[in-house]
Order: C-alpha cells, then sequence, then structure tokens
C-alpha cells in the first residue's frame, strides 16, 4: 500500500441514497408481485404468526384485563338499574292484569244475570252484596238496595248459576239475605229427573240437605234439584243444588240426602232480587182463633142443650117444675161467681154446657122449700 495514497469519493461514499431507496423499492414490488402470483410467502408467513402469537398474548393480557374489570363492573350497575326497571314494570303489569281479570269477571257476572233476567221474564232488581252479618252461627248477607228500590221481603235472591237465598227482612236503604246454607231456611223443591217434591234445608256448613224422603226415595248423587214454585214465592225452575250423597239405612225411615248448591252462595257479588210469582199467602188461623172457635162452639152446644132439655122421671116433674125458677135465679149467680177464662182456654166453655144440664137435676133431686 502506497503512502499517502487516497480512496476515490465514489467507493469511499458508495451509493447516493436516491439510487438505494429505488433499487430497494423495486426489490420490494417485485417480492409483492411475484408472492401475490406465486404465494410462496405464505409458508413463511403462518409460521411467523405461530411464532409471534404468544408474544402477542402477553403482549394484550394487561390491556385485556383493565378493560374486561371496566366492562365487568360498569354491566353489572347497568343490569342492577335494569333489574329494578323490570321489577317496577312487572309490579305495575300485574296491577293492570288483576284489575282486568276482576272487570272481565265482573262483566261474565253482569252478562249471566242479564241472561238470567231475560229468560225468567220477572221484574227483577239488581243489587250487590256489601257485606255480611254480624251474627258468624247464621248465613246472612246484606244487599245495597232496599225498600226505597221495591225490595220485598220474602222476594228470592239468585246469582247466574242459580238461587242463592231470600230477602228476610227490609229497611230502607239495605236489605237482609238468608244463605240457602243457613240452618233456619228452607224451600220447597222438586227433584229434576223424578219430578219427586221435597223440601230443602240448610246444614249451615255450606251444605244443603233434603229431609224427610223415605229411604227408598228415587234420588241418587248428581239429580239436579230445582225450585217447585208451590210456595207462591219462588219461581218454579230455578237450580238450586245438585246431589252429593245419599245415605240409606234400613234401620231408619227417611234417607240422609247431603245436596251441594249450584250457585255460588258464599261468593256471589252481583245479584238479582226476584219479584213473587203470586201475592203473598194468607197467614193460617193461630191458636188465638181455633180457641176462639171452640168457645164459640162451646156456647151453640150450650144454647142448644138449654133448648132441648135431657127428658126426666114422670114422679120428679112436679118437682122439678117446681124448682125451675130458683134453677134459673141459681144459674145466673153461679155465672157470675165463676173466674172468666183465659182467651185461649177452650175447657171452661167445652164445660158450660154440662153445668147447666146438671142445674135441672139438682134442682129435682133437692125439694124446693115452701114459699111463704
Amino acid at each position: 500500500m502506497v503512502t499517502g495514497h487516497q480512496t476515490p469519493p465514489f467507493f469511499k461514499r458508495g451509493l447516493p441514497l436516491p439510487a438505494r431507496a429505488t433499487i430497494f423499492l423495486s426489490i420490494s414490488l417485485s417480492l409483492l408481485v411475484a408472492d401475490l402470483r406465486l404465494n410462496y410467502l405464505e409458508t413463511l408467513r403462518q409460521a411467523l404468526t405461530v411464532l409471534s402469537y404468544p408474544l402477542q398474548i402477553a403482549a394484550a393480557t394487561p390491556a385485556e384485563f383493565v378493560s374486561n374489570t371496566a366492562t365487568y363492573f360498569s354491566g353489572l350497575a347497568s343490569l342492577k338499574r335494569e333489574n329494578q326497571r323490570l321489577q317496577a314494570q312487572q309490579l305495575a303489569m300485574a296491577e293492570k292484569l288483576l284489575f282486568a281479570e276482576q272487570l272481565q269477571q265482573e262483566n261474565a257476572t253482569l252478562r249471566g244475570l242479564l241472561k238470567v233476567n231475560r229468560a225468567i221474564g220477572l221484574r227483577t232488581i239488581a243489587a250487590e252484596i256489601v257485606f255480611s252479618a254480624r251474627d258468624p252461627f247464621s248465613r246472612k248477607v246484606i244487599l245495597d238496595k232496599g225498600s226505597l228500590q221495591d225490595i220485598e221481603p220474602g222476594s228470592p235472591v239468585v246469582d247466574p248459576q242459580g238461587l242463592i237465598g231470600q230477602v228476610t227482612r227490609v229497611f230502607p236503604l239495605h236489605a237482609e239475605v238468608t244463605l240457602l246454607s243457613d240452618k233456619e231456611q228452607a224451600i220447597p223443591v222438586i227433584v229434576e229427573r223424578s219430578g219427586l217434591r221435597a223440601v230443602m234445608f240448610g246444614s249451615g256448613n255450606g251444605l244443603l240437605e233434603l229431609k224427610f224422603l223415605a229411604a227408598n226415595a228415587e234420588v241418587k248423587p248428581g239429580d239436579r234439584i230445582l225450585t217447585s214454585g208451590l210456595d207462591g214465592l219462588f219461581a218454579p225452575g230455578l237450580p238450586v243444588a245438585t246431589v252429593l250423597k245419599v245415605t240409606r239405612d234400613s234401620a231408619e225411615s227417611f234417607a240422609r240426602i247431603l245436596c251441594k248448591p249450584i250457585a255460588s252462595v258464599e261468593r256471589s257479588g252481583a245479584v238479582l232480587v226476584l219479584s213473587r210469582t203470586d201475592p203473598a199467602p194468607q197467614r193460617p188461623a193461630d191458636d188465638r182463633d181455633e180457641a176462639s172457635r171452640r168457645a164459640s162452639a162451646g156456647r151453640i152446644r150450650n144454647r142448644v142443650s138449654q133448648a132441648f132439655p135431657e127428658p126426666v122421671a114422670a114422679d120428679s116433674a112436679p118437682a122439678a117444675s117446681a124448682s125451675a125458677p130458683q134453677a134459673a135465679t141459681m144459674a145466673p149467680q153461679a155465672a157470675a161467681s165463676a173466674p172468666t177464662p183465659a182467651p185461649l182456654a177452650s175447657a171452661p166453655a167445652a164445660s158450660a154446657p154440662v153445668a147447666v144440664q146438671s142445674t135441672p137435676r139438682a134442682a129435682a133431686s133437692n125439694p124446693a122449700p115452701k114459699g111463704d
């Protein structure tokens, strides 16, 4: 090497930057075109992707953890708010649903009452049960209508299914209804299948009972019981009950027949009060009228015995005729001194003729004293 010799500038600096950029760009474009046409770098690319995947996961894990944590807490708060909103909406919809079901049930009840009104063809008064009676041992309810709405005692009360009771007391603005299940309630009925007439009584426990039917009566479980209309208060053909159980005992004269009411006796709300089919029957004669009749019959027998006295013996005729004025005088005194009988007692009136008849005999046996 020659001392002091210097390298020419071309070899010392190499290719200029524009030339190198042009070369590299040409090589890159050539590789891209070759890869596009031949796909020779696909295998290399997949291998590099597999080798670099763990590094990508390790690099993305902290950021992904922070992002997932923020998303979890924000989603938890959002779900809590959404849950509260849905619960409030559910309560509102449940209230609306209950109200709609109540309206639907009330609508069905009113439609049933309207159908009953058209089928019966009687004058009816719509009423509503407001509360039950205070007596816990009776089955009575109070209606919101009274005598001002022309409700009369004894009128039957029905719901869309059938008969539920009878009006027993009427006030100006309210009316008391005794239900069929009350122990003191009794109505004339008829068995629909056999036509057998009977009387239905309440048992006090929600059931009804057919009493005083023979043990061999033609009644079986499932028979429908209807009103007979014999009393003039209940329209004939109103559904009353269905026979639930029939107990026949050869040792007893009557069968025990339990029935289940057809109507909603204990659960009715809206009802119809029916008018009477016939005028109210006359009240039968009581004991006072019977006592008066017996007393009148006793007075008639007394007059008959006085008009036709019993015949006496011939030998005692003069004495009897002599003592007749005295007996006639003593009879009013005895009648005046006798105590007045009670109106209901019929025995004194019946014994009056015997006393009068015995007066002539006593006078005939006891000769009258001689006059002055």
